[in-house]
């Protein structure tokens, strides 16, 4: 098993990528919290999860707050005493242009997915450190280098992430942390549904996502966890910095 025994956080578990993640961690053999707001959610990942409750825990909160971040990573040093693995899938997408989306619409993208990765990071990185290193998996969007338009706060949050990535990278290369950026292309998954509930002919608009990709249809989040394994694993001890599309040849065309 390429993860036994180490530890892997996850935010925005309860549901999509995240959930995806924590059903391929947890089958090579990681200990793995999942932090979610869907209190529901989480627990019935949880209870589908392999492993006694020795192997997982839950975090309900938001993950845009400090106290969440804080007071999760310290739950999670308490049962396990260590973080090797901090995956920062929590996303939210509203739709829209500059024009048509309102400061509180666009503060609640910025809130979840950039301070969201950000808060999570801060807090786990000096832990990693301690430990002797880790690995970092943000997630990104094949949107953030080739836009579809119309989403103007939730690409530009994904940009930002994609920068912060990087200079992450960077600085806590020395203490042997590695961080990487998962890019998905359009994946099928509850976020991607209800994105699609904001068009007027939603099955139409499913069907051209699924012709912008080269391979012709939607990416299932099963696909995108095997990209983390790799990142997460071993296997990628000399990746870091980079950004690595599991997007069906969306950004090829």
């Amino acid at each position: 098993m390429k993860l036994r025994d180490r530890v892997a956080v996850i935010t925005g578990g309860a549901s999509g990528i995240g959930a995806a993640i924590g059903h391929r961690f947890r089958s090579e053999g990681a200990k793995i919290a999942l932090v979610d707001r869907d209190g529901d959610g989480l627990s019935e990942v949880l209870r589908a999860l392999d492993g006694g409750e020795d192997d997982k825990m839950a975090i309900a909160g938001d993950v845009s707050h400090g106290a969440t971040a804080r007071d999760g990573i310290a739950q999670v040093m308490a049962r396990w005493g260590r973080i090797d693995m901090l995956v920062t899938a929590a996303g939210v997408s509203v739709g829209g242009t500059v024009a048509s989306t309102d400061e509180a619409s666009w503060d609640r993208v910025f809130a979840i997915n950039v301070r969201g990765t950000y808060l999570w990071a801060h807090e786990a990185i000096p832990h990693m450190e301690a430990s002797g290193g880790g690995s970092i998996i943000t997630v990104g969007s094949q949107l953030a280098i080739s836009s579809s338009g119309a989403n103007a706060a939730y690409i530009a949050s994904k940009g930002a992430i994609v920068s912060l990535t990087r200079t992450m990278a960077v600085d806590h290369a020395k203490q042997g942390i590695r961080v990487n950026a998962l890019m998905p292309g359009s994946i099928d998954t509850p976020m991607a549904r209800r994105s699609l509930q904001r068009y007027p002919d939603p099955e139409e608009t499913r069907e051209r996502w699924a012709k912008r990709h080269a391979l012709g249809r939607l990416g299932k989040a099963e696909e995108v966890a095997n990209a983390a394994l790799f990142l997460a694993s071993d296997d990628s001890s000399f990746t870091t910095g980079s950004l690595l599309f599991v997007d069906g040849g969306w950004t090829a065309m």
